[in-house]
């Protein structure tokens, strides 16, 4: 029996989240870098490179995945198990490697690639195991780091990724309507949770019935956990007078987007309202400092002023806002679009950010929780768009 070490399995119909158009705009602006810094072929193995300049979205499971692009070709890289589904989800080639040999991985690389090129590679994603086996297999004569130019370039959105983004933020409104409607004494924040993922999903198959329908999600914490922004569901029951935190995350072909609110079962008290309302009014003055030209730690430095000024800056636990587009809970994130005190970047058109001011007061303290309002903004040539809708505050988000 004849057992290759890759083929070619291309069947059925391909489907991608944008046009091709849109996939050969991104690969000639990756072909222009790739020119200007000597680079023969990328090798790109991050769940988010691969889906941004292919559209495919791969689930490792204990495999190596890739999208190699040259001057001339983009091919995706899968394992035999996943059959011809990477080829329907792909812009551009798809290779299948087999298992029947160690690293057939690699050797369905160099065969796109060659051997004693120039290799861009992701400094921030291979392992050193993977290196160590890309310098056996290609051969490189030089090794060139482009994860910091890949990630400048997903920075700037296209008029179709942001379309895409505000449909997910529209998405996100849906959940959260849905857990608004489910909050109750004595409901578990499983219970919460699980209605607003199924509205979530329910809405992306109504507005995206070609789509893979995979990875929406929802944090819904309360009291005790409220603490944390990326605290875990758990079995919980809700009772009166106990902070929430709601947070939708409906995820479209990779792209994610998020909706997040403090709230509260039935009634606030007096010393909980007023933090309640102090980081609302930061969540206000911050999303007015997302303009073009601003800097990310100015801006920063700004909301800390704020705070400050009402003895509230030492319960602040991360940045103020970060990049949305091809990310998710464990992939990707555009490290260098962050509203931090250590990111000088300055806002530009076509950039997409959120403003999520969280404070946490620790327990047995009065007004204990976590407070955290999350909107999406898209910065434009006048300002910014917010594209978020669901409300925030008091008025809206005491209920149950």
């Amino acid at each position: 029996m004849d057992r290759p070490q890759h083929y070619r399995f291309h069947q059925g119909d391909r489907n991608l989240p944008f046009a091709a158009a849109e996939y050969e705009g991104r690969l000639a602006n990756l072909r222009a870098e790739m020119a200007a810094t000597g680079v023969d072929a990328c090798v790109f193995t991050s769940m988010h490179n691969v889906a941004y300049y292919s559209g495919f979205l791969y689930c490792a499971f204990g495999r190596p995945y890739a999208l190699v692009v040259t001057p001339t070709d983009s091919v995706t890289m899968s394992a035999g198990i996943d059959a011809a589904q990477p080829w329907r989800r792909s812009h551009g080639d798809n290779i299948t490697y087999t298992d029947w040999q160690r690293n057939n991985y690699w050797r369905a690389i160099q065969s796109v690639t060659g051997s004693g090129r120039t290799i861009g590679f992701e400094g921030d994603h291979l392992s050193i195991a993977q290196k160590s086996l890309l310098d056996e297999f290609l051969t490189p004569k030089a090794c060139i780091d482009v994860a910091p130019a890949t990630m400048r370039q997903r920075m700037h959105k296209s008029p179709a990724e942001l379309d895409l983004i505000r449909a997910g933020a529209n998405v996100a409104d849906v959940g959260g309507y849905a857990i608004k409607d489910a909050v109750k004494v004595g409901a578990r924040e499983i219970d919460v949770a699980m209605a607003g993922r199924d509205a979530m999903e329910l809405e992306i198959a109504k507005r995206f019935p070609d789509s893979e329908i995979r990875d929406s999600w929802v944090w819904f914490q309360s009291g005790i956990n409220t603490d944390g922004a990326h605290n875990p569901v758990t079995t919980r029951k809700l009772e009166r007078g106990d902070i929430l935190s709601l947070n939708t995350f409906p995820m479209i072909s990779g792209y994610y987007t998020a909706l997040e609110r403090t709230m509260f079962v039935g009634e606030v008290d007096n010393t909980s309202r007023k933090i309640w309302e102090a980081n609302v009014a930061a969540h206000e003055y911050g999303m007015s400092l997302l303009v073009p030209g601003a800097k990310c730690s100015d801006i920063t430095h700004k909301i800390n002023d704020f705070f400050a000024e009402r003895d509230l800056l030492q319960y602040r636990t991360f940045g103020y806002g970060h990049s949305f587009g091809i990310l998710s809970h464990y992939y990707g994130r555009e490290a260098g679009l962050e509203l931090r005190e250590d990111i000088d970047t300055v806002l530009e058109a076509g950039m997409v950010i959120s403003m999520e001011p969280m404070l946490t007061i620790g327990e047995g303290q009065a007004g204990a929780g976590g407070y955290r309002e999350h909107d999406i903004l898209i910065i434009n040539d006048e300002g910014n768009e917010n594209i978020t809708g669901y409300p925030y505050g008091p008025d809206f988000n005491v209920v149950g």
